[in-house]
């Protein structure tokens, strides 16, 4: 019952984005929903459930730490600008017939499918009523702390640099991004491996594995590093550093292109 009900109201969540984002003819502001869709998957399993575990109320705490701080961040740098070049692309394949309906399934309703997916840790310690907090937990909670940090310390870096009216056209290369290309997407995903290992609370939850390995596919080869580099991959200055620097995992990740 408490997964249909998530799942619900994760349906209607989208589904109301989706108009708003019609109405707005932005259909971006799916971006800004990811953060908080997780936070709501979180809540709204939290608060069905009867009796509340260690492991539900440290991984809601996280959560909405990680669901908020994103949404805020990519708030604070997107709206009120023009639609994602990404979008627009979309629009223009798609064409004016069956836009809005490939929109609704191809973007909105994707999107709602994949965060189910990576939320499965979630999903799994919100139906669970096994109260035991074991060593793996507790690395769990380090390894999303760290995750956080790169996530966070990464955009915010990244954020000062593009103030600087002096590095327009310039790479970031120092702090996080000396040590990896991607210090945000690395971050994201880490900490979603330490939300497993904090819900890995039985051996039942071994499947929630499927949520970090989902994430950790997706930015690595699908929505996140695969863009970017595409972008700069002809840059000689970027191509130098793609030489230096590790890829995704820091220090030792694949280097170059």
């Amino acid at each position: 019952m408490t997964v249909g009900t998530i799942m619900f109201v994760l349906f209607i969540y989208f589904t109301g984005l989706f108009f708003l984002a019609q109405y707005l003819h932005n259909n971006a502001i799916v971006d800004l929903a990811w953060g908080i869709g997780f936070v709501i998957v979180a809540v709204t399993g939290y608060l069905l459930m009867p009796v509340k575990t260690t492991a539900s109320t440290i991984i809601l705490i996280l959560v909405t730490i990680w669901g908020v701080r994103l949404f805020l961040h990519l708030a604070k740098r997107n709206i009120g600008k023009p639609e994602d070049y990404r979008y627009v692309n979309m629009r223009k394949r798609w064409g004016n017939s069956w836009a809005k309906l490939k929109a609704y399934l191809n973007v909105f309703i994707l999107q709602g499918v994949l965060l189910c997916i990576v939320s499965l840790p979630i999903f799994l310690v919100m139906t669970s009523s096994v109260d035991a907090f074991y060593w793996w937990n507790g690395l769990g909670i380090v390894i999303w702390l760290i995750g956080f940090y790169f996530e966070t310390v990464g955009d915010y870096q990244l954020t000062q640099f593009k103030k600087n009216k002096q590095n327009k056209g310039k790479l970031l290369t120092t702090g996080l991004w000396s040590v990896t290309r991607h210090p945000n997407y690395f971050g994201e995903a880490l900490s979603w491996w330490g939300i497993f290992l904090i819900s890995l609370t039985s051996v039942q939850h071994l499947w929630g594995i499927i949520g970090p390995i989902t994430i950790t596919l997706l930015l690595l080869y699908v929505s996140g590093v695969p863009l970017l580099e595409k972008k700069y991959q002809d840059r000689p200055d970027f191509i130098v550093y793609a030489n230096q620097t590790a890829k995704f995992f820091p220090f030792i990740g694949k280097k170059g292109l």
